[in-house]
């Protein structure tokens, strides 16, 4: 699994999680969260809306509790929605493009390409891309009652 935060004014670095480690909200919260992703995040910007979608570690209680800031709840964030978060309707899309260019024959230089691509991403394709996006999708989205809305974009 590899897990990413982006934003306009930056992003986080690309954490990959071994294989074999189960992500449980623990796991989540003390590791990925706690030490990874937050740091990350703060660096830019002491505002932020942190978005995560409804799987089980991330919906936890504890986990719900230890984002108390601006954070979307999953009591408010539409069921099976991937197209409102701008590293699945966009980014992870680029990234793929980029690391499959040429054929990968182990797990060790699947993450070596995964790394050395998401550090070239250039903030721009994030923006214009992804981020830039994020409202108009939103809208969207509100517009179709949750539902389906690519056909309004």
């Amino acid at each position: 699994m590899v897990s990413v935060g982006v934003s306009a004014l930056g992003r986080t670095d690309l954490r990959v999680v071994d294989a074999g480690v189960k992500i449980n909200g623990q796991h989540y919260r003390d590791v990925l969260l706690t030490q990874n992703l937050l740091p990350d995040i703060r660096q830019y910007s002491d505002y932020y809306n942190f978005q995560q979608d409804g799987a089980p570690a991330h919906s936890a209680r504890d986990t719900v509790q230890l984002l108390t800031w601006d954070f979307i709840t999953p009591s408010l964030w539409p069921p099976n929605s991937p197209d409102l978060n701008p590293v699945d309707y966009r980014v992870w899309g680029v990234l793929q493009e980029r690391v499959y260019r040429e054929n990968i024959r182990t797990l060790d230089e699947l993450r070596q390409r995964i790394t050395e691509e998401w550090e070239r991403m250039d903030q721009r394709i994030i923006n214009n891309a992804a981020v830039k996006q994020w409202r108009q999708r939103l809208c969207a989205c509100v517009s179709a009652n949750g539902g389906h809305f690519e056909h309004l974009l």
